[in-house]
C-alpha cells in the first residue's frame, strides 16, 4: 500500500468520519497515530454496517462476523463487495461511504504494520465488534415497535467494556509499545485505570444518547433499577418521565464519577513532559464532565428535543484553555475536582 494511500485513510478520511476523535489523533506521538487511527476506522466501519437500519439485522450480523473474520486475516473479496454496495449505498453521510468503499485499502495497511501493532488492533476491532454483536442479539429490530432493555447493571457494565473500556486497554498498551518508561505506576493499575476511562465516555454517551437509543427499541437503563422505580422501558418514552427517572440518571452519573475519578489519575501518572498523551487523556474527559453536567441539569433528559450536547464553541474553548495548565497536576486537579464538585452536589440534592 503506498504511503499516499495510507496518508489519506489516516488523513482526510479519518477526519471526515470524527472531527473530535481526529483532534486527539493529531496530538499523538507520531509512533501511536498510524495504529490507532486505522483501529478507528476499522471500528467506524462496523459501527456503520451495525446501525445501517434499512439492512435487516440478520444481514448486518453476518456482514459484522466477516469483517470480524477480515481483521483477523481471513480475506473475503465478495464480502468487501458487499458491503461497499449494500451498506456504502445506503449511507447519506458521504465520509461513512467512502470508508466503506476503501476497507479494502484499510485491511492492507493493517496487514503492513509491525506484528505487535497489527495483533493489538485486532484484538480491539474484535472486542468492539463483540459489543455491536451484543446489541444486535438484545434488542429488537428498530423498526419493530419494541423496547427491550438490559436486566442488571452488570451487563451495562460490560456492554462499556466492550465498546470503549476496551479503547483504554489498547491505548495504554499503545503506549507502553511506542513510548515504553512513559508510565511510573504499576502496568495492572494504569491498565486498570485506562478501562475506567474508556467505560466512564461510554456511560456518558449511553446517559446522552438515551431518548434516542429508545426509540428504536434499545433500553441500556438496567431493568433491575426501572424496577424500583415502577418504570418500565416504554414508560421512559414520555418526556415527563424525566424527574420520576432522574434517580437512575443520578445512580448511573455517580458510577461514571468513580471511573472519571480514576481516568484523570491515569492522566497525571504520565509524565508532565507528555504533553501530547496528556491532552489525548485530558480533552474526552473535560468533554465528558461537561456532558455530565449538562445531563444533571437537564430536567428533561429524556426528551429527544432536549438533548445535553456540549456546544462546539465549548469545545474549543476547552481546548484553548487546556494547552497551558495541561503540565500542571495542581492545574489538573483543581479544574477537574470543580466539575466533579458540581456534578456531585447536583445529584445528592
Amino acid at each position: 500500500m503506498s504511503n499516499p494511500t495510507r496518508a489519506l485513510l489516516l488523513g482526510p478520511l479519518l477526519k471526515s468520519v470524527s472531527r473530535s476523535f481526529y483532534l486527539t489523533l493529531r496530538v499523538l506521538p507520531v509512533g501511536m497515530r498510524d495504529p490507532v487511527g486505522l483501529a478507528y476506522l476499522l471500528a467506524r466501519a462496523a459501527d456503520t454496517i451495525a446501525d445501517t437500519s434499512l439492512i435487516t439485522p440478520e444481514k448486518r450480523m453476518e456482514l459484522l462476523l466477516s469483517l470480524r473474520s477480515q481483521v483477523n486475516g481471513l480475506h473475503d473479496s465478495e464480502a468487501l463487495t458487499r458491503m461497499a454496495v449494500e451498506v456504502a449505498g445506503q449511507q447519506k453521510d458521504s465520509g461513512e461511504k467512502v470508508l466503506l468503499e476503501s476497507l479494502g485499502s484499510a485491511l492492507t495497511v493493517l496487514s503492513q504494520l509491525s506484528e505487535p501493532d497489527r495483533d493489538a488492533v485486532r484484538d480491539i476491532v474484535t472486542t468492539i465488534i463483540k459489543g455491536m454483536e451484543f446489541d444486535l442479539r438484545t434488542f429488537p429490530d428498530e423498526s419493530s415497535g419494541y423496547i427491550v432493555a438490559l436486566q442488571a447493571y452488570t451487563e451495562l457494565d460490560q456492554y462499556t467494556y466492550m465498546v470503549a473500556g476496551c479503547v483504554g486497554e489498547f491505548w495504554t498498551k499503545m503506549t507502553y509499545a511506542h513510548l515504553p518508561g512513559t508510565f511510573t505506576d504499576r502496568p495492572e493499575m494504569v491498565l486498570d485505570r485506562g478501562i475506567r476511562l474508556g467505560k466512564a465516555l461510554q456511560m456518558t454517551n449511553v446517559l446522552r444518547d438515551c431518548s434516542k437509543d429508545l426509540r428504536i427499541g434499545r433500553c441500556y437503563l438496567p431493568a433491575t433499577m426501572l424496577a424500583c422505580f415502577d418504570l418500565t422501558p416504554q414508560d421512559l418514552l414520555l418526556p415527563e418521565t424525566s424527574l420520576r427517572a432522574r434517580p437512575i440518571l443520578f445512580e448511573l452519573v455517580g458510577k461514571a464519577l468513580d471511573h472519571f475519578r480514576e481516568g484523570v489519575e491515569y492522566t497525571l501518572s504520565l509524565p508532565a513532559f507528555s504533553i501530547r498523551l496528556r491532552l489525548a487523556c485530558l480533552w474526552p474527559i473535560l468533554i465528558g464532565l461537561q456532558t455530565v453536567l449538562l445531563l444533571v441539569d437537564n430536567d428533561h433528559w429524556l426528551d429527544p428535543a432536549k438533548v445535553s450536547k456540549i456546544r462546539r464553541g465549548d469545545v474549543y474553548r476547552i481546548i484553548a484553555l487546556s494547552l497551558p495548565l495541561v503540565p500542571t497536576d495542581k492545574l489538573i486537579r483543581i479544574w477537574t475536582e470543580r466539575l466533579l464538585a458540581k456534578i456531585e452536589a447536583r445529584i445528592q440534592v
